[in-house]
């Protein structure tokens, strides 16, 4: 039986976890706008600097990928700021700035990203190799994109 042609990850970029990571960041920032003005320091401030650091902290996991204990211990500050993402979604909604339905999806999302974080984390052997220059090859989709188009080439 031939097995198809597994996907790479040459980048960070690749990762699944990173584009919903961004796509997370993406909308946060939108939906904040809307917030009131007194709460540019505190709130919008907030749940944008926690929002933008999950995918910042899945790039620097991505780099220290040679070492398996610092890949994990990155991944898991990810997690922790998508988890500050989901707390202050719920303080938006409790103060009335954002309304259940509109403030669902991003939970959601940030839900997933929280579950793909604690996937990698628990195989941080698939992702981890010898050299910082090798590629991973992973047996499921789950993780990377099926685009064949680099993310950074829109830069």
């Amino acid at each position: 039986m031939n097995m198809p042609k597994l996907p790479y990850a040459r980048s960070f970029q690749d990762l699944i976890v990173y584009q919903r990571a961004r796509e997370l960041q993406r909308r946060v920032f939108e939906v904040s706008k809307g917030f009131p003005a007194e709460e540019r320091y505190s709130l919008t401030d907030q749940i944008r600097r926690a929002s933008r650091s999950v995918g910042a902290q899945i790039a620097e996991a991505w780099a220290k990928r040679e070492y398996a204990k610092h890949f994990v211990s990155k991944l898991t500050d990810a997690d922790g700021e998508q988890s500050e993402t989901q707390h202050w979604i719920i303080t938006a909604v409790d103060a009335g700035y954002l309304q259940r339905d509109d403030a669902r999806p991003l939970y959601l999302l940030a839900l997933e990203v929280g579950r793909m974080l604690g996937s990698m984390k628990d195989r941080p052997d698939e992702f981890c190799q010898t050299s910082a220059t090798a590629v991973v090859r992973e047996d499921s989709a789950e993780f990377f994109s099926q685009s064949q188009e680099p993310l950074h080439a829109d830069y």
